[in-house]
């Protein structure tokens, strides 16, 4: 009678703190197929993240999974049973686990990054040079003019990316853009995907109701009713790509960028990323994309959709909670879909991020998606009471503020364990927050970027204090919080290293020896388990991927020398020499031109 009241007890236990999907999803059959042929990898070091067995020299492989790590001698027990060989061709070389972006967009930032490029920074390109980037608002309008000239249909629009506000220092209007062309339509996307500016003839042609258009957060309107040609919030940017997409998103295009996304982050290192916007254009379109790209020999990642909840809401009503559990049907070795995303409030590098007092250096305080912490909590309520795993996007201390008051309601309500709820960016905040995060067990994915590329062009809008700390990695791990290191791209390249570069040194990459907080400093053990075993530990993840441990997915980065030994200022300098994902090996460069997909 005990046990059998115990387990009663532990059912109901269960069922009040129900929704810890993360100890159920994933699990894999019982194995029962034994080893066909071993492939034992030799290498210079082989750095695992695994505490118990940090180093080793040799990792036995089958199938796409790990059977064993440790020295070539420590694999006899299963090079005595079943058919093996040596390979040597990393000997000389040191694999890591393979690195981790939990926050990227290569469906968005593969299309833009391959339209015409409009960035104030340098932007590499994986297939070729570089992007010099445009120094000033005269050479942007110059540059955009040379590319409508290169456009030999007049009718056709002109899709340019990455204008930069901070660096520009104007918003565009229709006027500025009618500079380009009054006949020609013309979309510019700015650097930080939130914000949107079109051309007199773009909005004639696109937005045909503008007092529908009016009604939407960030939707700029001059003093006489008309529209000014700015968008500039995500949901004003996403109103704008719904009615002008079918000129610029077609199967070719989307292919080609998806391939450049691909290859952007292979070379990075990274063998896993995730699709932080899924669902935001066409859920159905985006759901053949991701097997085709997952299905594909040409491809080489894993990727984890998260599907924007406010999107499949909007398509399915009081059903999106049960199509976002069926799209976990799909899942394989390497589509993974899982969690939900919101967005708190708007975008760091286009200042509409919401700043409370004292706000931005001319006064305004930027968009919040949510007024009060009880709508945000009543938007989310529904995906927590389910168990899913919640990503939300909060840059602003207000931002922040909101969404921390948020999730306390939830917790308040109906208490979870292990939900690892996720503050995605987490730029502009205070200790006394990151302590709140602990305090409700939440995790963090946070972005470098905003110190190490955006400081020299950001301190005179947001203020030099708030611009070197942002990016708390150092109070985040002080507090024990879990964190990763991400690109966003394409706010950022997708290169860990570099961001390991970043949180270690607290250098801005443009800016010589500036510090900017070096409190906040990291040591590099720290920084580089944040993209790999704590990476995917935010992803919910963590039992298939981060870590060189038996059962896992084969995949390593190939690395010319140790991140941890080299001086700390050439982390970021270490040579990426390849991949392997579930076994295969891609050198660096299969992947530096483009090519059928």
């Amino acid at each position: 009678m005990t046990t059998i009241l115990n387990r009663l007890l532990l059912v109901s236990a269960s069922a009040f703190f129900s929704g810890n999907v993360l100890a159920t999803e994933f699990i894999d059959p019982p194995i029962v197929a034994k080893p066909t042929m071993i492939t034992v990898y030799l290498a210079k070091k082989i750095v695992t993240m695994d505490p118990a067995l940090p180093e080793a020299k040799a990792v036995a492989v089958s199938d796409g999974k790990i059977i064993s790590v440790g020295s070539l001698a420590d694999l006899k027990p299963w090079l005595d049973q079943y058919p093996h060989q040596i390979n040597r061709q990393f000997e000389n070389k040191v694999l890591y686990p393979g690195f981790i972006d939990p926050h990227n967009h290569p469906m968005l930032a593969g299309l833009i990054q391959t339209a015409f490029p409009l960035t104030y920074l340098p932007l590499p390109s994986p297939w070729g040079k570089a992007f010099p980037g445009v120094p000033n608002l005269k050479a942007a309008i110059a540059k955009l003019k040379e590319y409508s000239a290169s456009i030999a249909d007049p009718n056709e629009l002109l899709l340019a990316w990455g204008y930069d506000i901070p660096a520009m220092k104007q918003v565009p209007n229709k006027q500025l853009l009618d500079e380009v062309s009054t006949t020609r339509p013309v979309l510019v996307w700015d650097a930080s995907e939130h914000t949107i500016f079109l051309n007199s003839a773009a909005l004639a042609k696109y937005l045909t109701n503008p007092e529908e258009v009016k009604k939407i957060p960030g939707v700029e309107i001059n003093p006489d009713g008309s529209l000014t040609g700015a968008f500039l919030s995500s949901q004003a940017t996403q109103y704008v790509i719904k009615h002008t997409g079918t000129d610029f998103m077609n199967p070719e295009r989307l292919n080609k960028g998806m391939l450049y996304a691909n290859d952007q982050a292979q070379q990075g290192g990274i063998t896993t990323t995730s699709e932080m916007t899924f669902g935001i254009l066409d859920i159905d379109s985006e759901k053949v994309m991701m097997k085709k790209f997952t299905s594909s020999d040409v491809t080489s990642l894993r990727i984890s959709p998260v599907a924007m909840a406010d999107n499949f809401v909007g398509k399915y009503g009081d059903q999106a909670v049960e199509q976002v559990k069926e799209l976990q049907k799909l899942n394989n070795d390497r589509l993974l879909y899982k969690g939900v995303k919101f967005m708190g409030d708007d975008a760091y590098l286009s200042q509409t991020m919401m700043l409370e007092n004292p706000g931005y250096t001319d006064g305004h305080h930027g968009t919040i998606f949510y007024p009060t912490p009880e709508a945000f909590k009543q938007a989310m309520q529904p995906w927590w009471n389910a168990g899913f795993q919640i990503h939300v996007h909060t840059n602003g201390n207000g931002g922040n503020k909101n969404v921390l008051n948020a999730l306390q309601l939830l917790q308040d309500e109906k208490p979870r364990f292990d939900h690892r709820f996720t503050f995605e960016h987490f730029g502009v905040t205070s200790s006394m927050m990151i302590r709140k995060v602990k305090a409700l067990g939440a995790v963090a994915s946070v972005n470098p970027a905003y110190f190490y590329t955006r400081a020299g062009i950001q301190a005179s809008s947001i203020g030099t204090d708030r611009i070197s700390y942002a990016t708390r990695v150092g109070d985040l791990v002080r507090e024990g919080v879990i964190v990763g290191l991400h690109s966003d791209n394409p706010v950022a390249p997708p290169l860990p290293l570099t961001e390991v570069w970043a949180v270690v040194n607290r250098q801005n990459i443009y800016t010589g020896n500036k510090k900017w907080a070096p409190a906040e400093a990291v040591t590099v053990q720290q920084a580089m388990r944040m993209v790999t075993i704590d990476a995917a530990y935010v992803m919910g993840l963590e039992n298939k991927i981060g870590s060189i441990e038996p059962g896992k997915y084969a995949d390593f980065v190939v690395l010319a020398d140790d991140p941890m030994t080299v001086p700390k200022e050439k982390i970021k300098d270490v040579p990426v020499i390849g991949t392997v994902m579930g076994g295969r090996y891609i050198p660096v460069t299969e992947t530096n031109h483009s090519r059928p997909y």
